[in-house]
């Protein structure tokens, strides 16, 4: 199996030192084994992507010498692709159309909260048949399994295994037809051909609800690495606060890359 890994930065801002180290140890380990490494932007936050911080990915990218292979993907241009795994989830039966609106959810936490029961939202969509579909806008949510366990194998933390009913039907297409992240990176990572996706163990509890996707289409799992975050002499994650964090702060310092 050849090799293919990948970064995906948010051009939301300056590039980021833990982004810089992410990147690093997926182009080591592609170029270690004659692999791939691609680079995808993940833009689909049209209100704070610029493409100043599109082009300090980029450069700060090349600072630190790392090539990549192939174009640029962006994430929001993908968009319909993204839509179109949602409706073959649903025609397949692996999703559903929930008609539940944003008050209703919010209202059913709010209640469940003061009751100090779970605010794990159930639809009470997901067996209503079509015929009994009202005319109004949908969510479209995957299927979670009610029962048993869902096992994360991590090359980095292990098995990881989460309970099943802790799960809820996440919303992969919103009711105005913008697929949600969690459905984008699992597309695009299955389309690129991504084999191996070493990132910060932040995206640990991602990996369960990002595997539904996976079964639902029936995709093959990429070996995923889940590796500790940078953190400060204060033992805290790595902010604003602790003074330098983008790539460029240190290239204006001195540093060599």
């Amino acid at each position: 199996m050849s090799v293919v890994t990948r970064i995906a930065p948010s051009p939301t801002g300056f590039m980021h030192i833990g982004t810089a180290r992410t990147a690093l140890f997926n182009w080591l380990y592609a170029r270690g084994r004659g692999g791939k490494f691609l680079l995808r932007v993940e833009d689909t936050d049209r209100a704070r992507s610029t493409p100043e911080a599109t082009e300090a990915i980029f450069s700060g990218m090349r600072w630190l010498g790392l090539d990549w292979d192939g174009d640029v993907v962006s994430q929001f241009e993908r968009r319909d692709r993204h839509a179109e795994v949602a409706h073959q989830m649903l025609e397949s039966g692996a999703a559903y159309k929930c008609f539940s609106t944003p008050d209703q959810i919010e209202a059913f936490r709010e209640e469940a909260r003061a009751r100090g029961e779970s605010t794990l939202f159930r639809s009470p969509w997901r067996d209503v048949p079509a015929n009994e579909h009202p005319d109004a806008p949908f969510a479209i949510r995957v299927k979670a399994p009610r029962d048993g366990e869902t096992v994360i194998r991590d090359a980095v933390q292990g098995d990881v295994t989460i309970r099943n009913d802790q799960l809820d039907d996440m919303i992969v297409l919103r009711s105005d037809g913008t697929p949600v992240y969690m459905l984008a990176v699992v597309v695009d990572d299955h389309d690129m051909g991504v084999t191996h996706a070493i990132r910060g163990d932040d995206h640990l509890n991602n990996a369960a609800r990002q595997m539904l996707v996976y079964d639902a289409m029936d995709w093959d799992v990429p070996v995923w690495a889940h590796i500790p975050l940078i953190h400060g002499e204060d033992g805290k994650k790595l902010s604003k606060r602790h003074g330098a964090l983008g790539v460029e702060d240190w290239a204006r310092q001195g540093y060599p890359a």
